[in-house]
């Protein structure tokens, strides 16, 4: 029988969750413990957009870039994450300098700010992008927010 990836009520895929060769990994908590992508319900558009951004940045770089929250599945609100319902909002982790699948803030010694604009950028240019937040510095096109300094929260058109 042939697998299918998991769909919710509004016929959202969840972001596959590792798959072979990917030049992402997921993270994420839901109610304190591994989320298992129950975070990770995607509109087609931002579904679309992961996966070319995915695509694009495995062309210029080796290290994966960290794909955190996207919507509940059925979109309800969620805590302190009242902007991730529509399926068209990711979580994003900065890129570390030493490739690790940790978080890092702007902040820290391991923060790798040069990748982590090529990413916004790719983000930027292949995506139907609304707004992205981020705390980290000189990045053009980016707005700051609070609590945005350990992601950049990417939003795009449905």
């Amino acid at each position: 029988m042939l697998e299918v990836q998991p769909k919710d009520s509004r016929n959202y895929f969840m972001l596959p969750q590792a798959p072979a060769d990917a030049g992402y990994y997921v993270y994420g908590q839901l109610n304190g413990k591994p989320s298992h992508g129950a975070y990770q319900y995607a509109h087609a558009s931002m579904l679309t957009a992961i996966l070319r951004v995915e695509r694009e940045w495995q062309a210029i770089d080796n290290r994966k870039f960290g794909v955190g929250d996207i919507s509940l599945a059925g979109g309800p609100a969620y805590k302190d994450h009242r902007t991730h319902m529509s399926g068209l909002e990711v979580d994003v982790r900065p890129m570390r300098k030493d490739g690790l699948q940790l978080p890092v803030t702007w902040m820290d010694a391991e923060y790798d700010k040069d990748a982590t604009a090529r990413l916004i950028e790719l983000f930027r240019v292949f995506a139907p992008v609304v707004v992205i937040y981020f705390n980290g510095p000189d990045i053009p096109f980016v707005m700051k927010k609070i609590k945005h300094d350990n992601h950049f929260h990417v939003q795009v058109r449905g």
